[in-house]
């Protein structure tokens, strides 16, 4: 599987922009998954479900299945999981974009808008290929226009294609 990330501050547009890109990539045959790493405690079992009561009485993973889609809850009680872990439980695909995750020594596309009054992550982070943004980054800096959805595609496709397979 190719790893490619989407990095930026919140309220940038990660997440928007890879729900823009993700239909491109599917029209062209390449099967995606994402990986998206969240700071926040976030939970999406419910009290007195049974997932709930079996992680809750201890169970250290609960699988959820429909005919239609499963999820894998996974207590990680002592210590996070790395992303390398993360990406060993993704069922085969050509291609997993990261959002988030912006120390990781993985290539990244940067996420930036000026309104949220953020700085630059490329300055500090030599895996940041490019920026994705509406404004001119600073010193020549490689950018694709935010809402350049074919530009940004070809970009993230042509990057992971000529890189081996992680």
């Amino acid at each position: 599987m190719k790893l490619f990330g989407i990095a930026g501050y919140s309220g940038s547009g990660k997440t928007t922009l890879i729900e823009r890109v993700l239909p491109q990539l599917a029209a062209r045959g390449v099967k995606v998954a994402v990986i998206k790493h969240t700071h926040h405690d976030f939970d999406i079992d419910r009290p007195g479900k049974d997932s709930w009561r079996a992680r809750e009485a201890g169970a250290a993973a609960v699988l959820l299945a429909s005919d239609h889609r499963t999820a894998l809850l996974i207590e990680h009680r002592d210590t996070p999981p790395g992303l390398d872990s993360l990406v060993a439980q993704l069922p085969p695909c050509d291609l997993v974009l990261i959002e988030g995750y912006k120390r990781e020594a993985i290539p990244k596309l940067e996420v930036h808008r000026v309104e949220t009054g953020k700085p630059w992550l490329f300055p500090g982070d030599g895996n940041i290929l490019a920026v994705a943004s509406d404004v001119e980054p600073p010193d020549g800096f490689p950018r694709i226009d935010i809402d350049a959805v074919q530009q940004l595609t070809d970009f993230i496709l042509d990057y992971a294609l000529s890189r081996p397979t992680a």
